[in-house]
């Protein structure tokens, strides 16, 4: 089923994917800040996996490459798929799953990847 939108919708769609993308990036930038990624691994879900500066970094190197995805539209569906996992993951993982309250900000995220992965990148797209 093809989904016809006008072309104010698919400039909409861009403008937001871009803005997601853009706060994705302001949080996926913490990976180059070691003092901070030490910080997150010391948090109670991390300290004891055995590997939990490991997850600290794969988390925000995703939100990092995934915002810069997002940004440039470039594969939107593949961008969107990262950003679904590493949101609910931050949602069920880190969090406490209470996405109605607590975490819904990563929620919110992950939503916003999955209309992005239906609907595409919208209208200034590098690579669908």
């Amino acid at each position: 089923m093809q989904i016809n939108l006008s072309k104010s919708a698919y400039m909409g769609i861009s403008v937001i994917r871009i803005i997601t993308g853009i706060l994705l990036v302001y949080h996926g930038i913490e990976v180059f800040n070691s003092k901070t990624m030490a910080d997150y691994a010391q948090w109670e879900m991390f300290k004891n996996s055995g590997f939990g500066l490991i997850l600290v970094y794969l988390g925000k190197g995703a939100e990092l490459l995934a915002g810069l995805m997002l940004v440039l539209g470039f594969y939107t569906k593949i961008a969107s798929i990262i950003v679904v996992i590493t949101m609910l993951g931050i949602v069920f993982f880190v969090g406490h799953g209470k996405f109605w309250y607590e975490d819904q900000h990563p929620f919110l995220f992950a939503l916003l990847a999955i209309l992005f992965y239906f609907l595409g990148g919208g209208k200034w797209s590098i690579k669908n």
